[in-house]
C-alpha cells in the first residue's frame, strides 16, 4: 500500500467486490493504493463457472453441484430448494453448524489477505456476526455509515435484496432504504448490489435480471455523488453509466479478474 495521504498529494483507491475465495490475488489488490475498498461477497459457496469448487461442492461433491446449478440456472427455483433440501438432510441437524464452520477457514484465510487500511461492507452471501472476530485493527467494517479517505467522504451499505435464492445476508426494502438514508450525502456511494436500472442488474451470462435496490437509485438522483461504486451482478449489460452527475460503476467480478478496479483524485 501506498503511505496515508498528506498535502496536494493525489489520492489513489482501489476496489473489489464478489471475492469469493480469492485470497491469492486479494493479498495483492492494494499495492500501489492509499487504501482497499472491498464491497463485499467474500464467501464462495459455490463457483457457477466451475463447480468443483465452494462450500457447497465440498460438503456434497461436484455433480450434485451441477445440478443444482443447472436448476437455479433454469430458474427452477422450488425444485433446487428441495433438491437441496435433501442433501443437507443427510448432514443432519446441524446444518447451520456445517455452513458455519466452513466460512469461518474462508474468512480466516480472506481477512488475513486484506491489505492496511481496508474499508469493507458486506456482500448478500456474507455473514455478518462473523466478521467482527476476523477484521484485523487495520479493516474498517461499515456498513450504513461513512468515512472520509483523501479529503472525499465515502459511505457504505453491505448486503442484498430478497430473492428466491434466499442467500444469507438479504434484507428487506425498507430496511435497506433506512441504511441508504443514514448515508446521507456523499462524494462516493459504495453497495454491494448496483442501483435498479436494467443495463446494471441483468448477467449475460446467467441470462437474468438480479435484484438492484430503487432506493439506491432515488440517492443517487436525490444527492448526487461523484460515484456510485457497486458489485453483485458478474457480467454486467453494462459496466458503467451516467446517472445525472454520477458515475455508476460496477468494479467488476474479482473472484474472476483478480484486478481491482482503480478510483484516484
Amino acid at each position: 500500500m501506498a503511505s496515508t495521504p498528506s498535502g496536494n498529494r493525489r489520492t489513489r483507491v482501489h476496489v473489489v467486490s464478489d471475492v469469493h475465495g480469492n485470497a491469492r490475488d486479494l493479498a495483492r489488490a492494494g499495492d500501489g493504493a492509499d487504501a482497499l475498498i472491498c464491497l463485499g461477497d467474500l464467501v464462495l459457496f459455490l463457483d457457477y463457472a466451475d463447480h468443483s469448487r465452494g462450500i457447497f461442492p465440498d460438503l456434497f461433491g461436484k455433480e450434485n453441484a451441477d445440478r443444482i446449478v443447472e436448476l437455479r440456472t433454469a430458474r427452477r427455483f422450488e425444485e433446487a430448494r428441495e433438491f437441496g433440501g435433501r442433501l443437507w438432510a443427510g448432514i443432519g441437524t446441524d446444518r447451520a453448524g456445517a455452513i458455519e464452520k466452513a466460512v469461518r477457514k474462508q474468512y480466516a484465510e480472506m481477512f488475513a489477505a486484506f491489505p492496511t487500511p481496508t474499508y469493507a461492507t458486506y456482500g448478500n452471501v456474507d455473514m455478518p456476526p462473523l466478521w467482527s472476530e476476523y477484521a484485523r485493527s487495520g479493516t474498517t467494517v461499515l456498513d450504513g455509515q461513512r468515512v472520509e479517505i483523501g479529503g472525499w467522504t465515502f459511505g457504505f451499505v453491505g448486503g442484498g435484496l430478497k430473492t428466491p435464492m434466499r442467500t444469507p445476508y438479504e434484507i428487506g426494502d425498507e430496511e435497506y432504504a433506512a441504511k441508504i438514508e443514514a448515508v446521507g450525502e456523499v462524494d462516493v456511494l459504495c453497495t454491494h448490489i448496483p442501483p435498479d436500472v436494467p443495463e446494471l442488474v441483468y448477467d449475460t451470462v446467467a441470462r437474468r435480471f438480479e435484484r438492484g435496490s430503487r432506493a439506491l437509485l432515488d440517492a443517487i438522483r436525490r444527492t448526487k455523488p461523484r460515484y456510485s461504486l457497486f458489485g453483485h451482478v458478474h457480467q454486467p449489460l453494462a459496466r458503467r453509466m451516467r446517472i445525472g452527475a454520477t458515475e455508476c460503476v460496477n468494479v467488476g467480478h474479482f473472484a474472476g479478474t483478480g484486478r481491482p478496479w482503480a478510483l484516484e483524485w
